[in-house]
């Protein structure tokens, strides 16, 4: 994995961030190095490369339009989904879309590769340089966020309201409030040039350095990555995308991606297999599974018997007994005939770490290390780190965000057990970093390994807000409930021209065929159908006994009392194992495709916001 020449701990050229830690504190992650070398040079893992090609300006932009949905900029064909998210941007995020677009153009027109539409033809200006139509944003001026219509005007960033990396041995944590209603680019603040950001960040090991977040609940509550539709996630990430350029524009910050080649990995087996490809193989044997069988056996079996074990992760297992589990797991995995009771809790973690190495591609993807790298190095302030790393774990693939989440789960328990396994989060940190960030590639020697205090303290934050992380923000969904309303509009005018569609919809209304219903809806008797009075909500629960109730809304309603009013209702009539089951309330349909609600969210404020949806009693999706 990693080349011949790459170093040990090396007492010279040492980055910024690694010369501000001292020796001790660093002998982990080198040490983890050295291990990693001897199990590459062994042979005990196969040396895939990641190929890189050289790209221009021009190419990457184009790339990233593509990555953020936007490719009928680069077509020229009218796309309703590129116009309905061009619709729903911010002033900072259109303004990102607007200098990518304008890169891409101009080097365009000096290769004279053909001839490229002008800007003022695509979005209607008169000006040459484009302006998109974008979503106002609440003013909140006491927190130096932009008010629409006005230039920036940039404020300090007091210490009370973000804290450094840096802070003193011993200090207590500082307590913060996250909000998720306004977008991070429109409500971020930006030192002056006389204060730019430290060219020599340190880091703190002590757990106190780290301040402590507290997300305020808007009334809609909040929403986890799995509460959303696939076709509602993949949005999100186009909005990510965007959203994370436009970050990093604001604050000065060039957004750094690598350009890989796709590498073609094992199509079988265990490790080295991409993981789409891994899971497709284990969910012929269990459908719906996220997390490959392999990876969630290992957590389990650390899990079970590993988490007091003294130095787990940081203490090596024994290479030559790895060397054998390794093939004998690849042999007997699926046949089910392994015996887990010979693998000893070192030797599990070795292969749990060796898992994640071998991966053809990194867990957190090769197009955006960079990006994860330049959050810490660029950015000093914490809570300008975690709100960038929130977006790059949004911009993940479905596969390796649920497998870095059972991951960082996992590391969270290991942490907990401090007491006993005498590994602390720093501890934690220093040994996953290198299995993370040193990636097989070209590459892949003394660039990131002078990055090994940066790679560390990313793994800190990762572990220790990983509950926020997983939490989608709310202006996110409001951008994607607007982007589906003008799809859902664009395609209301195109029918109203659309003479043979009329006809057709009329023969349906004719024959009294219901119209095709949004997946996951419900059908029920058209007693049950009847016109519903303003702020009144008809909830389904197909699994009861009674399966609709009409629910009568005011402001303090909650989705959990509507919960328990079923619960009330059903608690002798439904069947053992749907009593059983945690059930949650669904909003399906209007300008969502399917949302599983925070019980906490206020109902009237989620009808008013679709009034068209309908609303589900089910089993949350595990």
């Amino acid at each position: 994995m990693l080349s011949n020449d790459s170093a040990p701990p090396p007492s010279f050229s040492r980055s910024n961030s690694q010369a501000s830690m001292d020796s001790t504190s660093m002998e982990d992650f080198w040490c983890e190095v050295e291990s990693i070398k001897e199990s590459s040079e062994d042979g005990s893992e196969e040396a895939t490369l990641l190929e890189f090609k050289p790209a221009d300006e021009g190419e990457l932009e184009a790339e990233w339009l593509q990555d953020v949905g936007l490719s009928t900029l680069i077509s020229g064909a009218e796309e309703e989904d590129g116009q309905a998210l061009l619709s729903t941007l911010t002033r900072t995020q259109a303004a990102a879309v607007q200098k990518r677009y304008n890169t891409y153009t101009q080097t365009l027109r000096k290769k004279n590769k053909h001839t490229v539409r002008d800007v003022r033809d695509i979005f209607g200006t008169n000006d040459s340089s484009p302006t998109f139509e974008t979503v106002p944003v609440s003013p909140v001026p006491s927190n130096g966020i932009q008010l629409p219509g006005q230039k920036p005007v940039w404020k300090s960033v007091s210490s009370n309201s973000c804290v450094d990396c840096g802070q003193d041995k011993g200090s207590p944590s500082v307590t913060e409030e996250l909000s998720y209603e306004v977008s991070f680019s429109e409500s971020i603040t930006v030192l002056p040039k006389s204060q730019e950001w430290p060219k020599n960040q340190r880091f703190k090991k002590e757990d106190s350095a780290l301040p402590k977040f507290i997300i305020r609940k808007s009334r809609f509550g909040l929403t986890e990555v799995g509460d959303l539709s696939p076709e509602d996630m993949k949005k999100i990430r186009y909005l990510s995308l965007i959203e994370l350029t436009a970050f990093y524009d604001a604050l000065g910050v060039e957004l750094k991606r690598n350009r890989a080649e796709r590498v073609r990995g094992r199509e079988n087996g265990l490790f080295g297999v991409p993981l789409n490809v891994l899971l497709e193989n284990d969910q012929k044997k269990v459908p719906g599974i996220k997390v490959p069988l392999i990876f969630q056996k290992l957590l389990l079996k650390l899990e079970e018997t590993g988490l007091e074990t003294e130095g787990i992760l940081r203490v090596p297992g024994s290479a030559s007994r790895v060397k054998n589990l390794h093939q004998e797991l690849e042999a007997k995995f699926y046949e089910d005939t392994f015996d887990w009771d010979q693998v000893r809790n070192n030797d599990a973690a070795g292969l749990l770490k060796m898992f994640i190495r071998e991966l053809p591609s990194p867990l957190f993807t090769v197009e955006y290390l960079p990006a994860f790298i330049t959050l810490v190095e660029k950015i000093s302030k914490i809570k300008l780190q975690l709100q960038a790393l929130h977006l790059l774990i949004m911009l993940l693939p479905e596969a390796n965000r649920d497998t870095a989440k059972a991951f960082l789960q996992f590391l969270k328990k290991v942490v907990a057990n401090e007491g006993k396994n005498k590994m602390n989060l720093w501890n934690v940190s220093m040994i996953v970093a290198p299995n993370l960030f040193i990636y097989k590639g070209k590459r892949a020697n003394q660039q990131e390994m002078q990055a090994a205090a940066t790679t560390a303290h990313i793994v800190r934050l990762l572990i220790r807000y990983q509950d926020i992380l997983w939490t989608v923000p709310s202006f996110l969904i409001s951008q994607v409930r607007k982007m589906n309303e003008a799809a859902m509009n664009n395609s209301k005018r195109q029918l109203m021209f659309d003479k043979g569609v009329r006809k057709l919809l009329r023969r349906k209304t004719m024959e009294r065929e219901r119209p095709e219903r949004p997946e996951g809806a419900v059908t029920f008797p058209p007693y049950l159908q009847s016109d519903i009075p303003e702020g009144v909500i008809r909830v389904y629960a197909p699994l009861h006994s009674k399966v609709s109730m009409a629910i009568q809304l005011n402001s303090q309603t909650k989705a959990k009392d509507i919960l328990a009013r079923f619960h009330c209702e059903n608690s002798r009539g439904s069947s053992q194992d749907v009593r059983g089951q945690i059930q949650s309330l669904h909003e399906i349909g209007g300008n969502i495709g399917q949302h599983c609600l925070d019980p906490d969210a206020y109902m009237l404020d989620v009808y008013r916001a679709n009034p068209q949806a309908e609303w589900v009693i089910k089993p949350k999706a595990s």
